[in-house]
């Protein structure tokens, strides 16, 4: 935290962006349900290492994702100043690799790159949270080498340090307009920095007969360490000027905790055609960190305060496959996600809301060698209430973001060799 004690100047840090299941893989369409179980695709080693302990041979796998919908805040009557701010969603692009390689009997080795961690967002520039937030964006990408080792028969275990990249950038309005000032247009203030920090993935998966499999998995917490100087531009009023000066000259530190998770799943093949599966899983919200900055400035006073007021999460989802042809294959699921903040706590730079998933997708076997996964899963957050005061300036939005939503289209391509 820091402040200027002349005006009155907070820096607020919280904020957000979202856990993806979703990286373009066949498990994308099943809503994640099964993924530490399933275990059919090298990208196992993301949801848990210990999987690829199945995989002959050979396997590469490329896909990607496109994150798009409708998230679009309507400020209702007690909102002081602006309106709406659009469909902020940013459409979101992101790629992944998975390699897996059998040593022997027992022992696989694997490689992941992938991006399952952040969203962005982008209001209009004169919309009523302007002084919270324009843009903002939270971006990070995973490289996992992994290694798996069948114990015996039934049991494998797994290990997959992870070194995650990643980018923070948040813009947001400057109010010129303070001690009594007024005609002056808003100022800008932008603040972005990366970082790079270690973590594991861990996993155990217990095959009960041919048809029937168990899996536990753990990923780490991740804390990436955000340093860097904000950029202030258009500051026209004086006082303001002369306030926000030291605040230039400072770096700013911020702290961001990917949370740790923990997921469970079960698969179970009841036929040639079909199979079930489900997950249930922890995640630990409650430690996210702060990010995000907000400039609140009013003469007289000051206020360092940033608890947002996250929870932790839990997750369930029930999937299944149908064998329609033998190079054909059908993926169904359903899950539900617990929400990350209560109502009342919830911010304009990272609206999170419990969340339905639906999703469903095919795989392909176009050649003996080679597969191919198309997926869709529309992920419904619903109505998204905000009331958020500046405690110094006193500026209020309120109002809600209606009906907001997210369709992520995936697919990818695995060749055995």
């Amino acid at each position: 935290m820091g402040f200027d004690a002349v005006t009155g100047c907070r820096w607020a840090r919280a904020g957000g962006g979202i856990l993806l299941y979703e990286a373009g893989q066949e498990d994308s369409g099943l809503a994640n349900a099964g993924a530490a179980a399933r275990a059919m695709d090298p990208s196992v080693l993301m949801t848990n290492p210990a999987g690829i302990s199945r995989l002959p041979g050979n396997q590469l796998s490329v896909g990607g994702q496109l994150i798009v919908g409708r998230v679009d805040f309507d400020s209702d009557s007690a909102t002081t100043t602006g309106g709406g701010g659009g469909n902020a969603l940013v459409p979101t692009p992101g790629p992944s690799l998975f390699l897996s390689h059998r040593l022997d009997e027992r022992a696989t080795i694997g490689l992941g790159l992938y991006g399952n961690f952040g969203l962005g967002l982008d209001y209009d520039n004169d919309w009523a949270g302007r002084y919270v937030v324009q843009e903002t964006s939270i971006v990070a990408a995973s490289l996992q080498p992994t290694f798996a080792y069948r114990l015996t028969p039934a049991l494998s275990v797994g290990i997959g340090p992870r070194l995650v990249y990643g980018n923070f950038r948040t813009e947001s309005a400057v109010d010129n307009n303070i001690a009594g000032a007024s005609g002056y247009a808003d100022g800008q203030m932008e603040y972005e920095d990366d970082d790079t920090a270690w973590g594991w993935n861990l996993g155990a998966l217990y095959e009960l007969d041919d048809f029937t499999r168990f899996g536990i998995a753990y990923t780490s917490k991740v804390d990436l360490d955000f340093d860097d100087r904000p950029d202030f531009r258009g500051l026209n009023n004086p006082v303001l000027e002369n306030a926000v000066q030291q605040l230039a000259v400072d770096r700013l530190g911020l702290g961001l905790r990917i949370p740790e998770t923990v997921t469970a799943s079960v698969f179970h093949q009841i036929s040639d055609e079909w199979a079930v599966m489900g997950s249930l899983g922890w995640q630990n919200w409650s430690e996210f960190g702060d990010v995000a900055v907000e400039l609140d400035a009013a003469p007289g006073s000051a206020s360092a305060k940033a608890d947002r007021h996250y929870q932790d999460t839990w997750h369930i989802s029930l999937g299944a496959q149908r064998q329609i042809h033998h190079d054909l294959r059908w993926n169904l699921g359903i899950a539900y996600d617990s929400a990350a903040v209560k109502s009342a706590d919830r911010t304009l730079d990272n609206p999170m809301n419990e969340a339905w998933r639906f999703a469903t997708g095919i795989n392909y076997a176009w050649a003996a060698d080679w597969d191919l996964t198309l997926n869709y899963t529309l992920v419904y957050l619903g109505d998204m209430d905000v009331d958020q005061t500046q405690g110094l300036s006193g500026k209020r939005v309120s109002g809600t973001y209606d009906d907001a939503y997210l369709h992520v289209l995936g697919g990818g391509v695995r060749w055995r060799f």
